[in-house]
């Protein structure tokens, strides 16, 4: 049997009136291709990828044949089908909603070889098609749906990042490698940070400044700041906005320059932290 793309699998049927998927790609991983979906009566034909299919159900049962045996992944469950791995997907009762990646071998190499501290750990392997794990959901659904609004693309990228980190220390039985304190690795990054808040910075030049591997990065920066790298990032640029409210530049000009999407993105993270809105902020420090 051939391999074929999600696309390709999914066009083989046409959806039903009640039904709907997204195809959307995730830019900082190599255009990976990401699916939301909602499926009361499509059924997938018999059919393999050359990537991994990982992703979470949101609702309902979803069953396949994967390996000879009836699988089902209901809500709350973590799916993962290997490449080549031949297998189909049909509606368990009502139907399913459910969000999805499709990760290269290589791709999941890189995580596993973070993950392990060894260059050549070889090819992961998920010896089961569902996992139920509330913290790998919750961190994988976090990551699908900041992909798939693109507002801030180093917090999509590092929730991904975690999420594949998760699912190869936890499912595909690779050690992962202890982590020191990493102090001086992590006062770079935090200075870079510090420094350059209102750029579109990427997990990899983050690594690059620590000199450390992504997954050591978040780790470290995590054990030194109890902070991702991402968080401690829209707090500087809170902390920048916050100052410059003092002064008349329009809520759109302050999110701008200190490197929020737009204003809606500034008064989230703002009031998330300061426990108002900027607007408010702004008429109370100036009554």
């Amino acid at each position: 049997m051939d391999t074929m793309t999600q696309t390709g699998a999914l066009a083989e049927t046409p959806l039903g009136a009640s039904e709907q998927a997204r195809f959307f790609v995730a830019t900082r991983f190599g255009n990976l291709e990401c699916l939301t979906a909602t499926f009361r009566a499509h059924r997938y034909a018999p059919h393999m990828h050359e990537t991994y299919a990982i992703g979470c159900i949101l609702a309902g049962c979803e069953s396949f044949e994967l390996r000879g045996t009836k699988h089902y992944a209901g809500a709350g469950d973590v799916a993962i089908v290997n490449p080549h791995e031949v297998h189909d997907g049909e509606p368990c009762g009502d139907g399913y909603s459910y969000r999805m990646t499709y990760p290269t071998v290589a791709l999941m190499q890189r995580v596993a070889a973070d993950v392990t501290g060894r260059p050549d750990p070889g090819v992961p392997f998920f010896p089961q098609s569902t996992y139920p794990d509330p913290e790998g959901f919750a961190l994988f659904i976090a990551a699908h749906r900041a992909l798939e609004q693109d507002r801030d693309k180093l917090q999509g990228e590092e929730l991904l990042y975690r999420a594949f980190v998760h699912c190869v220390a936890r499912y595909a039985q690779f050690a992962p490698m202890g982590v020191g304190s990493e102090r001086d690795a992590v006062a770079r990054v935090k200075a870079l940070l510090f420094d350059r808040y209102a750029e579109d910075l990427s997990l990899d030049a983050l690594a690059a400044e620590a000199r450390l591997s992504p997954y050591q990065l978040i780790r470290a920066f995590r054990r030194e700041t109890a902070m991702t790298p991402h968080a401690y990032l829209v707090d500087r640029r809170v902390q920048v906005a916050r100052a410059k409210l003092h002064g008349m530049d329009s809520l759109a000009a302050v999110a701008a320059a200190t490197g929020f999407a737009d204003q809606a993105h500034l008064s989230r993270a703002f009031k998330a932290r300061v426990g108002v809105p900027p607007g408010a902020y702004r008429s109370a420090i100036q009554a």
